[in-house]
């Protein structure tokens, strides 16, 4: 009986630590693409989508609502950034960023540019 008992409690403490991994990865995730997000933001670029220029806050708010609407297409930052943050759904055109004089890019090179930073700064995030 007590075996059978050691064997169980190992098992829910494996479920446990599964269970908070998988948060913490969640919460990283998150981090990276507010990130992501605020950095549109921040930098007032213009965002490029379908042909149309459109300010920064609002190309915030339209990758905000594909990132709510659009959970299930994603598990990783990477996977976002790739699924939602790179073209249109509707159109399939992939979208554009202008920051100044600087030549438009896509937003998947830009944000995986910013993704690269982000990871390489020192944090002290308690994950």
């Amino acid at each position: 009986m007590a075996a059978y008992f050691q064997k169980w409690v190992v098992f829910v403490a494996f479920i446990v630590v599964g269970m908070s991994a998988a948060r913490a990865d969640d919460f990283r995730m998150d981090r990276e693409i507010d990130y992501l997000l605020d950095s549109v933001v921040n930098s007032k670029c213009v965002f490029v989508r379908n042909g149309k220029k459109y300010k920064a806050i609002d190309a915030r708010e339209h990758l905000q609502m594909k990132r709510r609407r659009g959970k299930r297409y994603f598990d990783n930052t990477e996977e976002f950034i790739e699924r939602l943050a790179s073209k249109s759904s509707w159109s399939g055109k992939v979208y554009l960023i202008q920051c100044g004089n600087a030549p438009q890019q896509t937003t998947n090179s830009w944000f995986n540019a910013l993704l690269v930073q982000y990871r390489s700064e020192p944090r002290n995030d308690i994950i």
